[in-house]
């Protein structure tokens, strides 16, 4: 199929990591294959599915005519590595035959879809053009982990997360600040430091949870069983998670407009100063984002 749209063929609610931005933004399947965490209300409209290699093609070929100042592509919906190795190189190979002058290919990733592909076809993907993965680790406590359906334990997450790294991807993941609620917020802190140290990602997004209506977390919030922890408490989680991690080399950031204190911190040599930064705002002396300025 050589024909080009007027459009792109976009379906439902897409989301994008705050660096891809300005990407080139694939939907090539939709939703998530997971689509349980209990926090999450992203895809609850979508059952998944692989789309059609017509309309992929279709839409590269659109981007081909139409985005030739966007040198990054990112897949989307949630999940990409669920697809069959084969389809997935497909769509890799019509990028770079339509989008030669496309430097990196990213996707979300999750612990199923990495498992699924053998280290070989791992590396293939790497050197057919995507070369970062987006993990979403949330936390690296176990307890919580099965209380949020994540569906894996940090152990396997660790696994995962490192054997993306053996075959040569950068990776970053996103840890959910407040997700414990108030009662378990520095034991969260604590335990996901372990497992990002013990993973040792490229990257690693701290998001603030905010509830949203309709998922199981917002019953819990409506019943009065979850509590999301205050500002003070907020901060004390993110400087205890900083203090447990140690990257060989690594990127820590809190730059995401659900958090209240932006920090960026390049680890291990940056870690002091980020939590400087974050006693600083514990005493009143760095302002924080505002609540109206707060988002998803």
């Amino acid at each position: 199929m050589d024909e080009l749209s007027d459009e792109m063929h976009y379906e439902g609610m897409c989301i994008r990591p705050p660096s891809e931005a300005h990407s080139i933004l694939l939907q090539v399947t939709l939703g998530c294959s997971h689509n349980k965490c209990t926090f999450c209300g992203t895809f609850k409209d979508k059952r998944f599915t692989i789309k059609d290699d017509k309309i992929i093609l279709s839409d590269i070929l659109f981007a081909s005519k139409y985005m030739k100042r966007q040198d990054r592509v990112f897949l989307m919906d949630g999940d990409c590595l669920i697809i069959p190795q084969k389809r997935l190189m497909w769509i890799l190979d019509r990028i770079k035959e339509h989008l030669p002058w496309v430097k990196r290919v990213g996707s979300y990733a999750n612990v199923k879809g990495i498992r699924m592909k053998s280290p070989e076809e791992l590396i293939a993907l790497r050197e057919n053009g995507l070369v970062i993965l987006y993990l979403g680790v949330e936390t690296g406590d176990d307890v919580l982990r099965k209380k949020i359906r994540k569906g894996s334990s940090a152990e396997t997450c660790i696994a995962m997360g490192r054997k993306a790294k053996d075959a040569g991807f950068r990776l970053s993941v996103t840890v959910l600040l407040g997700i414990a609620g108030r009662e378990g917020s520095l034991e969260h802190a604590r335990a996901t430091g372990r497992l990002l140290s013990a993973m040792d990602p490229n990257f690693v997004g701290a998001l603030t949870v905010m509830v949203v209506p309709g998922t199981a977390l917002d019953e819990e919030y409506q019943k009065g069983t979850f509590e999301i922890p205050d500002q003070k408490e907020l901060l004390m989680e993110l400087r205890e998670m900083i203090a447990h991690t140690n990257l060989t080399k690594g990127l820590f950031f809190s730059n995401h407009a659900s958090n209240y204190l932006p920090v960026k911190a390049r680890l291990p040599r940056g870690k002091q100063d980020a939590l400087d930064l974050i006693d600083s705002a514990l005493e009143g002396a760095v302002d924080l984002r505002p609540e109206w300025m707060r988002a998803l």
